[in-house]
């Protein structure tokens, strides 16, 4: 892999043993991927935030490190809010270490806004290259704004930031970035029909790690977003194209005819709707959006929680929505910020949990050690609230 003059006095220990570390990992990166250069980012974004996921050991290996990050990079959701953490009902010692792990960043320069939805933050531009980790995110960027990432680690993703680069391979090049499959969606009618988790939960399973172009379809933003999580948590999908809406498969000409295709049935999407008691709703995985804010307060006027009910949002979306953030919580419900029911350990206390993503579907029972159930958004209001 080629190094221009800096790169290679990085690598040699010139700016310090931090920044060598991090070039080691790229150089290695780029050996595996055969890349042929390092290409500068306009950003990253970091996981591995929450003390749950990386514990003593990747607190430790933080807390080693001396250097700034060198572009814009955010977190990924950590284990807690950060000011709310007492009343969300998390224990102290895990606060404690969760405050080191932040701390560890901060010192990197890594802005502390903690969201599995750093696109909300207009950070990323179509065509820009990224060092994105969280798999959602990755699928946003690439697809829905036509920027370009891989799906990284989080010690790739902070290795390039720290650098500013990272290894020109894989979704970086255009040519990588066609369709492999055609997936079409059976068309119904219902309130589930238009599931875009339940749609890319299935999706996900169908197309594995293939980049996949859906025919037939319209959804907005938000759903693309849904659509994109619940593929790259059920499968690898870390780019995929909608015929007309996306915006690379409106630049360009992508001749599909070859492709395998794929169907995902309505069936398939209605079998996903089980239904089981639950201990407690949870919606936000992705991060809610403010559209999706409003329609939670709409549906919650004038009703009552009867169980927990958890909404999760990044900070910086529920400060610039304080009406719908308090007409939510007047019902009882809670809109959490900083933190996810995948990461917190706070989810962990619950043994079933009502969820309205794709995504939250397939990571709830491993990461959370919860039975899941699939609802729509007025299921889950309803559950919450009956």
């Amino acid at each position: 892999m080629y190094l221009d003059n800096d790169d290679e006095r990085v690598l040699a220990g010139e700016f310090g043993e931090t920044r060598q570390k991090m070039m080691e990992i790229l150089v290695a990166l780029g050996g595996v991927y055969d890349a042929e250069r390092l290409v500068p980012i306009a950003s990253a974004q970091v996981s591995g935030a929450s003390y749950k996921t990386i514990g003593r050991w990747g607190l430790a290996w933080l807390q080693s490190l001396n250097a700034r990050v060198a572009v814009p990079t955010v977190l990924n959701p950590i284990g807690m809010p950060q000011e709310e953490w007492r009343e969300f009902g998390i224990h102290e010692e895990f606060a404690h270490h969760q405050t080191e792990v932040v701390e560890a960043y901060r010192r990197l320069g890594i802005r502390l806004e903690c969201t599995c939805t750093p696109y909300y933050l207009r950070i990323t531009e179509y065509g820009e290259h990224l060092a994105w980790s969280e798999s959602s995110a990755v699928a946003y960027a690439n697809s829905v704004l036509g920027a370009r990432t891989n799906r990284e680690g989080g010690p790739s993703a902070l290795a390039a930031a720290i650098v500013g680069k990272t290894p020109y391979y894989g979704l970086h090049i255009v040519a990588n970035r066609r369709p492999q499959v055609v997936v079409e969606v059976e068309s119904g009618t219902g309130p589930r029909s238009d599931h875009w988790g339940a749609i890319g939960h299935i999706a996900g399973k169908k197309v594995g790690n293939r980049i996949p172009i859906f025919s037939g379809i319209r959804p907005g933003r938000d759903h693309l977003k849904a659509l994109g999580a619940a593929m790259a948590a059920t499968g690898a999908v870390a780019l995929f194209h909608v015929d007309k809406i996306t915006p690379e498969a409106r630049v360009f000409e992508f001749d599909t005819g070859g492709l395998d295709r794929v169907t995902v049935t309505q069936d398939e999407v209605e079998a996903l709707f089980a239904e089981t008691e639950v201990e407690a709703v949870a919606v936000g995985c992705p991060h809610c959006s403010a559209d999706e804010l409003r329609e939670l307060a709409d549906l919650l006027k004038g009703k009552t929680t009867t169980k927990p009910f958890y909404i999760f949002a990044a900070r910086g979306v529920a400060r610039s929505n304080p009406d719908l953030v308090g007409a939510i919580e007047h019902s009882g419900a809670r809109v959490i910020p900083d933190t996810c029911m995948v990461v917190s350990p706070r989810m962990d206390e619950f043994k079933s949990i009502m969820v309205d993503s794709g995504k939250a579907l397939a990571y709830v029972p491993g990461m959370c050690g919860a039975l899941a159930r699939i609802g729509t958004r007025k299921e889950c209001v309803e559950i919450a609230t009956s």
